[in-house]
């Protein structure tokens, strides 16, 4: 069984509403255990995350408790870097054993060949969206970022950039069908059997004539993620207790 789950957004909210956030993702994801075979994050997964030389934010321990469990058993957790968390150094691949992805990949599971990614690459289709992408993950702006503001100040400033041009609306309206598009549109030019995305905070399932499309929707606010079995693609809600299954596509 491969999980992908996205948009936690941890450090958005209030300390309480983080706990509980994290929480419920972690009781998920241990429910899964006993059959997990691959875990994806797809981005997002931090509302604003910059690491430095020594130092990283602090928090969410839990989690990244259970992902260095995992892959101490020898489980791949692959974490595709979203736009809200792209500044990531070494600490999850060298003390948590994940693989960072700073963008797409391809990978084939259950004989389904899929293009996995967190998405924001695919929305951004006119300039200005495209251009502040490039900007944000060149490493000359990186580097200058870290070195001039202090890691207090640096991590700071750019979560509180984050709330400030995301609330109330995480995504405008026109995101969730621009990804739609441009998924339907890998799928009918490459070699795929699906498209996996996070990014538009809304969850969808759509079985085309070239494909299936999957986005996780979001885990923040939603509790929404995907799983992927020799029964197919489900899209799923987390209740609290268990996961309760909103749509499927069989294989």
């Amino acid at each position: 069984m491969v999980l992908f789950v996205s948009d936690m957004h941890f450090g958005r909210g209030a300390r309480s509403a983080e706990r509980t956030k994290e929480a419920a993702l972690v009781e998920c994801l241990k429910a899964h255990a006993s059959d997990i075979d691959h875990l994806y994050l797809l981005g997002d997964v931090f509302d604003g995350y910059i690491e430095y030389r020594h130092l990283v934010p602090k928090g969410f321990v839990r989690f990244q408790g259970l992902l260095a469990r995992w892959t101490d058993r020898g489980i791949p957790v692959t974490y595709l870097l979203g736009n809200h968390d792209p500044w990531h150094q070494d600490h999850f691949s060298e003390e948590l054993g994940v693989t960072l992805i700073p963008d797409s990949i391809e990978a084939t599971h259950f004989g389904r060949r899929l293009h996995l990614a967190h998405g924001d690459g695919l929305a951004a289709t006119d300039p200005p969206r495209s251009w502040v992408r490039a900007l944000l993950r060149h490493p000359v702006p990186v580097r200058l970022y870290r070195s001039l503001l202090p890691a207090d100040i640096g991590l700071g400033l750019a979560r509180w950039v984050s709330r400030r041009l995301h609330d109330p609306d995480e995504t405008d309206a026109a995101t969730p069908a621009r990804l739609r598009t441009q998924a339907h549109r890998l799928l009918r030019h490459e070699a795929l059997d699906g498209v996996v995305l996070g990014h538009g905070h809304e969850p969808a399932l759509d079985r085309g004539p070239d494909g299936v499309y999957l986005n996780t929707g979001n885990w923040y606010e939603r509790r929404t993620f995907a799983r992927l079995d020799e029964a197919g693609l489900r899209l799923q809600h987390w209740n609290g207790t268990r996961a309760q299954s909103i749509e499927s596509v069989p294989s």
